[in-house]
């Protein structure tokens, strides 16, 4: 069953959580750094949980990690491992949140170097899932296949977000995903 099925056998409180992401951002390019930064820590925080969990807690994951900007989460000190680790509205793994800070690190100095992350994923664009997934481990903390997969579908860079036959697949494509260009 794929996440667009599964969507119409849940309660009505799940559903509402699960549509919001499902119909407006699941699969669609996002032309934002801070939120490209945002989608890559809530995917490397959903690692062993549910994406619901995540789904329920991305309001206090904003708050707590200054709504991703990354600049400001890159400065943090330990002062703000400590901080986030206590964190009850988020996920509290010391691994994931080293992992947020020192990838925030790594998307400044790819910023430096190609003008935005946006612009790297582009430079790097088209490639297999497997190529994907080597240059995220090469490149960043935290970042095994699932993670990089989801990520990067949930950004319109690999297929696979929406069944062919879900309303929201041809909204995805009128976006002109990565994956579809050429189409």
């Amino acid at each position: 069953m794929s996440y667009c099925t599964a969507i119409n056998f849940m309660t009505a409180d799940r559903k509402a959580l699960h549509k919001a992401y499902h119909d407006h951002l699941y699969g669609f390019p996002i032309h934002d750094d801070d939120e490209l930064f945002c989608r890559l820590v809530l995917e490397i925080n959903q690692a062993g949980l549910s994406w619901e969990t995540i789904l329920k807690k991305e309001a206090g994951f904003r708050r707590a990690y200054d709504n991703f900007d990354i600049q400001k989460v890159a400065a943090y000190t330990d002062a703000d491992r400590e901080r986030l680790l206590a964190d009850e509205g988020i996920i509290r793994n010391r691994l994931k949140v080293n992992a947020a800070i020192e990838n925030a690190k790594t998307i400044l100095e790819l910023q430096k170097e190609h003008g935005s992350f946006e612009n790297w994923l582009e430079l790097h664009h088209p490639k297999t899932r497997e190529e994907w997934v080597k240059l995220f481990k090469k490149t960043f903390r935290f970042t095994g296949g699932e993670i990089v997969n989801e990520f990067l579908m949930s950004i319109g860079y690999l297929p696979g977000a929406h069944a062919a036959d879900c309303p929201v697949f041809e909204k995805v494509l009128e976006n002109k995903p990565l994956w579809a260009v050429g189409r």
